[in-house]
């Protein structure tokens, strides 16, 4: 045993708990039972470890104790098949743990096609991300209960579902890396801006997100979409500490003290992105992570090349065409031709059912109003623009904009 290093000891355990979880599951299948083996392995390890020592091979002593976990669950439940095959467990050594990464093999199961999206996401950070029931739950202010059933439900699905820990093929394997980026998208974007609640980020969740790409990142070099959604999320994430003031308040990105964000990430992000548009074709991944790279060339806002912008998102709504990404244009639009080209490119968006209300809509069209120079009808923008987010600082942030435009 080695002397423990307890802040390193969750980051460690958080590493190791999907490597541990692809060998039993390749080996045993079961990954309902094998996935609950390993979370109380690894809770076994968090009250151990910080006192009696980090093994020499912590990998091997999750597996073995994840292990003799599942024999435990295999005999209680008196299913004689599944006891033979497991019972051998027990014996498993350290030495014999096989050195592979299933990171990615996991990652495909957790995101089966089977799954909703808030199954998918939730799955994948318990599985993958080592994260507890009650932590995942906390992170999307849903009751713990609440949460349990839903990864219950999910892995009980993958089970119906037949899926094996076989590597996808061809087509399928394309779109089911697809479906795992868009699945860490979504945990990094509540993570950077939170859905809800009085925090307008959650860093726990963020970090997470960043993690576990850099794994896929790591197994898929050569994937430019990979590569473009790492960038995108440093590139992201490198502006954190610049998005509130002391008090918790949004700060928008044109009022930020760009010198209060994080360089290293910037660096590495920039770099990923270069590297990542030079490949034969261009992903949607790769043009939001080259539009936030223009952001952080600009060493202010009235720097930034908004043309540039402007034209890469003319590009990423050929290819991937979104709502969001037609109002981020307006946006764009309204800093290079005025905010009346903004809010022509803005009505469009008016007949599209997911855009109904939708604060962001909202908001943008009030910022272009008051640029516009229409005061009131900014203001009426702003406060529904507040009364339609869930999150109570993007609530404050609209409200005050609100109160300077109030009729006298």
């Amino acid at each position: 045993m080695t002397a423990p290093t307890a802040p390193d000891i969750e980051d460690l355990l958080r590493g190791l708990t999907p490597q541990v979880l692809g060998t039993l599951v390749r080996k045993y299948g079961l990954f309902e039972g094998c996935e609950d083996a390993v979370q109380e392995a690894v809770l076994a390890a968090a009250v151990q470890w910080p006192s009696e020592g980090v093994p020499d091979n912590p990998r091997g002593w999750l597996v073995t104790v994840a292990s003799r976990r599942l024999v435990d669950q295999v005999r209680s439940d008196r299913a004689r098949r599944e006891r033979e095959s497991a019972t051998a467990a027990a014996e498993v050594v350290p030495e014999s743990v096989p050195d592979t990464d299933d990171t990615l093999l996991l990652l495909f199961l957790c995101c089966h096609p089977a799954l909703t999206a808030a199954s998918q996401t939730a799955l994948t950070l318990r599985a993958v991300g080592g994260l507890t029931t009650a932590e995942i739950a906390r992170a999307f202010l849903v009751p713990e209960a609440t949460m349990a059933a839903r990864i219950s439900r999910a892995k009980q699905r993958i089970r119906a579902a037949g899926s094996t820990f076989a590597p996808p093929e061809g087509a399928e394997r394309e779109a089911r890396l697809r479906v795992v980026l868009q699945v860490l998208y979504l945990i990094f974007n509540e993570g950077y801006t939170a859905s809800s609640g009085s925090e307008l980020h959650r860093p726990d969740l963020a970090r997470e997100a960043i993690r576990l790409t850099r794994t896929v990142h790591a197994q898929l070099p050569g994937d430019g979409e990979v590569a473009g959604l790492l960038a995108l999320m440093l590139l992201t994430h490198a502006r954190r500490s610049a998005r509130t003031t002391s008090t918790g308040d949004l700060v928008p990105l044109d009022e930020q003290d760009r010198t209060a964000w994080d360089r290293p990430l910037i660096d590495e992000g920039t770099a990923l992105v270069k590297a990542a548009l030079a490949g034969p074709e261009l992903g949607p991944y790769r043009l939001q992570a080259a539009i936030a790279a223009t952001h952080a060339d600009a060493a202010t806002a009235a720097e930034t090349d908004w043309r540039q912008v402007h034209g890469l998102y003319l590009i990423l709504e050929r290819i991937a065409p979104n709502p969001m990404v037609t109002l981020n244009r307006a946006v764009a639009l309204a800093e290079t031709e005025g905010p009346g080209a903004g809010l022509a490119l803005l009505a469009t968006l008016d007949a599209d059912p997911r855009m109904a209300e939708h604060h962001r809509l909202l908001s943008v069209r009030a910022h272009l109003l008051e640029k516009a120079g229409d005061p009131a009808a900014a203001h009426d923008h702003y406060r529904r623009a507040a009364r339609a987010t869930a999150s109570l600082a993007e609530r404050r942030y609209l409200e005050a904009r609100a109160a300077r435009l109030r009729p006298s």
